[in-house]
């Protein structure tokens, strides 16, 4: 049975860096988010070796086997997701984040109400299982990590029967999550300015977020979280903090390496030589291999943006911790 190791996490809370981590170790593989639904213009968005994505030797072989297990696989337009070609109904049905067993009791009764949705599920459930098995076998690997972060992909993923499916649950500082939100290309992005939005460059001002909208977003990644593995074996979820990955990374690693049932290593001052073709965050293109705390938040915040987010979600924020 293939392992799948899923972070389950906020946007921006560092899981980028955990995937590249867990995938430095040879029994580990990760090509970033699974979902793959964030690659904007296919033309533009590089694969982290630097390629152009329609051009990586890497996802072309991979498209081949995903052809021998009966899929047609394009990374650009992968349909990994539980949203790929939903109707309208089931879409809007989807939109909602998980909030609980009796909800999602009600949501799965008007889901099968949609003619089309058996064959979707079984669509969903075949087509993920075959991208994790060539994925194990393109790269050798026993476990592969998915950084989609989302509450809804997961529940779907624990259905299927011929995944082992390992929940990494990450936590990240909501002050320093809201700042990234507030501008995602500064404070969320590679370093290099070339390498940013894709792989070309740009300013993601769209996606900009007001603290407030921007801790009650992060304040509702984590309920969806608390939801979701409420009703998960208790022995198949680990939770870590991203402040604990950047300041203990080796025994933080340990603990995750454990868990998922490999050896536990320590990480190599050049872990980012390996090769890797990962998708999502740009911090993807850094090469610096250094992990270093990223806490700018606390001179970036003022006092009226910290109000704001205490407002919104500093309830949740002390319940993790965080002073």
């Amino acid at each position: 049975m293939a392992t799948l190791a899923y972070i389950l996490a906020a946007s921006h809370s560092g899981s980028t860096l955990l995937a590249m981590l867990l995938g430095s170790h040879p029994e580990v593989c990760t090509v970033g988010e699974l979902k793959a639904t964030s690659l904007g213009d296919p033309d533009r968005y590089h694969c982290s070796c630097g390629a152009r994505i329609r051009d990586c030797a890497f996802w072309r072989d991979l498209a081949g086997r995903m052809a021998a297990r009966g899929y047609e696989f394009d990374v650009t337009r992968a349909t990994t997701h539980i949203t790929a070609g939903a109707s309208r109904y089931e879409a809007a049905l989807l939109r909602p984040l998980h909030r609980g067993r009796w909800w999602e009791v009600a949501r799965d009764a008007a889901l099968a109400l949609s003619p089309s949705w058996r064959g979707r599920l079984e669509r969903f459930a075949g087509v993920n299982h075959a991208l994790v098995e060539s994925l194990g076998a393109q790269t050798g690997a026993r476990v592969v990590v998915d950084s989609s972060k989302v509450g809804i992909r997961l529940k779907y993923l624990l259905r299927i029967p011929q995944l082992d499916v390992r929940v990494v649950r990450l936590v990240r500082d909501g002050r320093a999550v809201s700042l990234t939100y507030t501008d995602p290309v500064n404070y969320a992005d590679a370093r290099d300015p070339h390498r940013r939005a894709g792989g070309e460059g740009g300013t993601r001002d769209e996606e900009r977020l007001t603290v407030a909208e921007a801790a009650r977003e992060w304040r509702r990644s984590n309920e969806e979280a608390d939801a979701i593995l409420a009703g998960v074996d208790p022995a198949r979820q680990i939770t870590i903090t991203y402040e604990a990955l950047c300041t203990d990374t080796n025994a933080t690693l340990a603990s995750v390496w454990r868990f998922l049932g490999v050896s536990a290593r320590e990480v190599g001052a050049r872990w980012r030589e390996r090769p890797h073709h990962v998708i999502g965050n740009g911090m993807r293109f850094d090469t610096d291999s250094a992990v270093k705390l990223d806490d700018r938040w606390r001179t970036a915040l003022g006092p009226g943006a910290l109000e704001a987010f205490n407002a919104e979600a500093g309830a949740l924020n002390r319940r993790f911790g965080y002073a």
